[in-house]
């Protein structure tokens, strides 16, 4: 089995500032003023929650992302300091999320445009190699907030693919819902398409369908071929659909501190044993490993690889 790899995980996506506030009962009334107890400024979005991780984990990576041009954007960088050099700068504000945690862990955002919106086809492929390493993958991120890209994700994966990457996407959730115009310009993506993670509602509204075996089975044959769709079940563990079989692998029972960020923190995890050339069923459980670690502390805590690969060693 090999256990170091020359291969390189690409994040390409949303990478912005968070403002993580809790915890909230009830919504105000409007025109008044209410304290929480807890607040955190740091990166995040899809693509910034991955890439933070894989850096925690010391895996090789970078992060394809772009910038804004006001007080926020040196801070945000200073973040990504492998990757940042190379974000292309708009005349912008910084994309910022607030998001506002309650008492039974769920959580509600409030997001500005900003420069995530005007990331483009030609900024991703710029800074990408011409040709993968055999074993690169890509992870496209934030796929409906970067709105300069959403109606060129077809050319931009068969490029990606014409330069021999692996391909992940991560819907998340469009903020239109999913509506069937939504689906069908996911469904033109999908083709190009190796790996599809996403969380159980995104999965059964993206899917149009009933239950969660619809749903991966149906998107499961709508990808390459050669990889899978993973539904990701929080404390249920996780589930792949491919072409050669239906696996799961189950999550133990953590105290959960912050949810924020878990699929992301997830998709590191599995992405990474893909990257070290393991089985998919081993990607499920180190996928599992590093949100549950994840979401369990504050500050964060993740796995390095070499102690996911001891894991694996022992099982």
């Amino acid at each position: 089995m090999t256990t170091t790899t020359p291969s390189t995980l690409y994040v390409v996506g949303n990478i912005n500032v968070d403002l993580i506030m809790g915890t909230l009962s009830d919504w105000p009334q409007r025109g008044t003023e209410v304290m929480l107890q807890h607040s955190e400024l740091r990166p995040g979005g899809s693509a910034g929650n991955c890439a933070l991780a894989l850096e925690a984990m010391q895996i090789p990576h970078r992060a394809i992302a772009n910038q804004g041009d006001d007080g926020f954007s040196h801070w945000l960088a200073s973040h990504f300091p492998h990757s940042a050099a190379h974000w292309p700068r708009y005349r912008c504000e910084t994309s910022l999320t607030v998001g506002v945690t309650h008492p039974d862990n769920e959580r509600s955002f409030l997001s500005n445009y900003g420069h995530i919106t005007l990331l483009t086809a030609e900024d991703v492929l710029a800074q990408l190699p011409g040709q993968a390493t055999p074993g690169d993958i890509v992870l496209l991120c934030g796929t409906f907030l970067c709105l300069e890209l959403y109606h060129h994700y077809p050319a931009l994966l068969a490029a990606l693919q014409q330069r021999g990457f692996c391909v992940a996407v991560d819907t998340g959730w469009p903020p239109a819902g999913w509506t069937d115009a939504v689906r069908l310009q996911v469904s033109q993506w999908l083709t190009h398409c190796d790996w599809l993670l996403l969380n159980e509602v995104e999965a059964l509204g993206l899917a149009d369908a009933q239950t969660l075996a619809q749903s991966g089975a149906r998107l499961a044959n709508q990808l390459s071929g050669r990889g899978g769709c993973v539904i990701k079940c929080g404390a249920e563990g996780a589930r792949l659909w491919s072409a050669a079989s239906v696996q799961y692998a189950a999550a133990q029972p953590v105290t959960v501190v912050d949810t924020i960020g878990a699929g992301d923190s997830f998709n590191a995890g599995f992405l990474t044993a893909l990257l070290h050339r393991h089985s998919p069923h081993t990607a499920l459980r180190w996928g599992i490993e590093v949100a549950s670690q994840a979401i369990s502390s504050s500050p964060r805590r993740y796995p390095d690889w070499q102690q996911l690969q001891l894991s694996n060693e022992v099982r």
